[in-house]
């Protein structure tokens, strides 16, 4: 019997000449505006592959089963959709809507996502049903029944509140991609690729992230709950330690405590000062990736140019500090205090600073003296700056692309020939702020 919500029907598989696509992209789009002279696409079971359908308006078109196999859906509108069971197999969706699809055991592999959205998308399993010879029902498709996403590329995607419970998401690319409340228990995400991902408020319940990169990854407010981080890279990751209580982290690499290092913090502050002042001719370069220092005191301490990638500094006092071409990529400096610090050159890529305060920093570039006159510039890509305080900043020149800027307080801050396209500056405080020559395309939230 099928299951409750299984599509029965009888396979067509036919290709539509181009005459009757179009006629039937006529009359779904004239139903799309009017809802006269026209009607809702039905493309059921129809083999669509390796067509070219993009920037098309297929909104809640019905393409139960189809077969979409190295389809071109570039920018295509989906919203509302039904795909159910659909093979989008190496299809490129990308900078498509999908929006509130039915993808319920839709075979997305090896697919191209990127920058879709997929709001409310509902990617759990289902199966279709067709008669078989003797009278009864034979599933079709792909030999299975679980929505599958494995070596898709969905990065910098907007999946929020997706529905994803059981799929296979296997060595799949899910950078920089929005997955608030998203549902995803039991969800095989092993082996995937989930850096600078947003998680907050995901359900995660025993899911598998078996092997998968999680660096910068925000999962806080997640539900984990018998959740497998085995041999995953949590490097930089945001997450509360209690909530891990009940996950298994067998062989995950994590922030470690500065007791596992060889040297003490005091040694390797003197001889990192010693390697500054002597241009590398003496002492040692300071290299603190992956070490928590959440809450130490830092304050107008020599790092300049220091690797401190992943590291948690989370409510670290880094006051008037000297961090000019230091490495804090995807390092998480929330809620700490950078008054006055000089970033200039810094790279602060995918790194967490929501809520710290940066009120008069210095992120302007740094020309390196010498014969090449190389010119560093603050790069600020994808970081997360909400809420953060940057009132009085020098952001002159930073590479801000992707940044979060949501509420964050850049009064009389200089961002003069900044590069913002993509960045989010919603509520910000933007009175006195210098944009002059700024990059603001698609830039969030900016209206003037």
């Amino acid at each position: 019997m099928p299951r409750s919500g299984d599509a029965v029907g009888k396979v067509v598989r036919s290709k539509l000449n181009k005459q009757e696509l179009a006629a039937v992209i006529r009359r779904h789009i004239s139903y799309l505006k009017s809802q006269k002279n026209g009607e809702l696409a039905n493309l059921r079971f129809y083999d669509l592959s390796h067509l070219d359908l993009s920037g098309l308006d297929l909104s809640r078109a019905d393409l139960t089963a189809t077969k979409l196999y190295g389809t071109r859906l570039v920018g295509t509108k989906l919203t509302g959709a039904v795909l159910y069971g659909a093979d989008l197999r190496l299809a490129n969706l990308e900078s498509s809507n999908l929006d509130d699809v039915d993808l319920r055991g839709a075979c997305l592999r090896g697919a191209v996502l990127t920058g879709a959205s997929m709001v409310n998308t509902d990617l759990r399993d289902g199966v279709v049903l067709t008669p078989d010879d003797e009278g009864g029902l034979q599933p079709l498709g792909f030999d299975a029944s679980i929505t599958e996403l494995t070596c898709a590329k969905v990065n910098n995607a907007d999946l929020t509140g997706a529905k994803l419970a059981n799929a296979f998401v296997m060595q799949t690319d899910l950078t920089d991609s929005v997955l608030r409340n998203a549902k995803l228990q039991g969800t095989n995400l092993s082996n995937s690729d989930l850096t600078g991902c947003v998680l907050t408020g995901a359900d995660l319940t025993e899911a598998n992230l078996t092997g998968a990169v999680l660096n910068g990854a925000d999962l806080s407010q997640a539900t984990i709950s018998r959740t497998v981080f085995a041999n995953a890279d949590l490097s930089g990751a945001i997450f509360d330690r209690p909530a891990m209580d009940d996950a298994d982290l067998s062989n995950a690499k994590v922030a470690r405590s500065p007791e596992t290092l060889v040297k003490s913090l005091d040694e390797i502050f003197r001889e990192h000062v010693e390697w500054v002042e002597t241009n590398g001719r003496g002492g040692v370069r300071a290299d603190l990736s992956d070490i928590d220092l959440g809450g130490y005191n830092l304050s107008k301490r020599n790092l300049s140019a220091a690797i401190l990638r992943c590291a948690c500094l989370r409510q670290s006092k880094l006051f008037a500090a000297t961090l000019a071409m230091a490495d804090l990529t995807l390092a998480d400096l929330r809620e700490a205090d950078l008054s006055n610090a000089d970033l200039r050159g810094a790279n602060l890529q995918r790194a967490s600073l929501s809520g710290a305060q940066l009120a008069g920093a210095q992120l302007s570039p740094l020309r390196i003296q010498g014969g090449s006159g190389f010119i560093w510039r603050a790069n600020l890509l994808r970081a997360r700056l909400n809420e953060a305080n940057l009132k009085d900043a020098d952001l002159r020149g930073a590479q801000l692309p992707g940044a979060s800027l949501r509420g964050a307080d850049l009064r009389q801050a200089d961002l003069t020939g900044a590069k913002l396209a993509g960045a989010d500056l919603s509520d910000a405080k933007l009175d006195g702020c210098v944009l002059a020559d700024a990059d603001l395309t698609d830039a969030i939230g900016y209206d003037r």
